[in-house]
């Protein structure tokens, strides 16, 4: 019988992933639509999962940062090749406080903060040398001191209505369980491969 709280489920298989883990154990395709319908995908690492939901962490003026800022609505999906497990998580986003932001940002090697200075995401570049000026310059600017986080920088949350977990299974035959949730509890049903 599943546990009765999808993110518990989720944190234990998220810890057994990261034991066995061949690469980053953290990355998941982040699914976002334009207002106008149209979808994107992209891998995210998320940084921790809570009660709350999954955080990760980008430009706010990156492509998914506006799309989540015209359309809330995004998903999830986590898949562990070496452990054939996979989770998608659907729900709304929203962005993380700036304290909670600038707690993660302080965490991060000096050299990515720098980056997210440096970099103007989803813009277009006229070449790779315009990049590495930019990051010289902030490490210039910053040099001797800590890096600051940069106010278009920082974390969202998404806040799952739905997670389904899915184990591969002999003959196609895989296990799926979806919870969905009603206010403050889950419910779950199990689902046809």
């Amino acid at each position: 019988m599943p546990p009765d709280d999808p993110l518990v489920r989720f944190t234990e298989l998220f810890g057994r992933a990261a034991r066995s883990a061949p690469f980053d154990h953290t990355a998941a395709a982040l699914a976002t639509a334009a207002a106008g319908g149209a979808p994107s995908v992209r891998t995210v690492l998320v940084r921790y999962v809570d009660q709350r939901g999954f955080a990760f962490f980008t430009s706010y003026e990156s492509r998914k940062a506006r799309e989540m800022a015209a359309n809330p609505k995004a998903a999830l999906c986590f898949y562990w090749p070496w452990i054939d497990e996979q989770v998608r998580a659907e729900g709304i986003v929203t962005r993380l406080d700036a304290d909670e932001s600038d707690v993660y940002f302080a965490s991060r090697p000096r050299g990515s903060q720098i980056g997210a200075w440096a970099s103007r995401q989803s813009e277009p570049l006229s070449s790779r040398r315009e990049l590495d000026s930019r990051w010289r310059e902030v490490e210039g600017r910053f040099e001797g001191r800590p890096v600051p986080r940069p106010s278009n920088w920082g974390g969202f949350r998404l806040a799952p209505e739905r997670i389904e977990f899915w184990k591969a299974g002999e003959f196609r035959l895989h296990d799926r369980s979806l919870y969905t949730r009603a206010g403050a509890t889950w419910s779950v049903v199990a689902l046809y491969p």
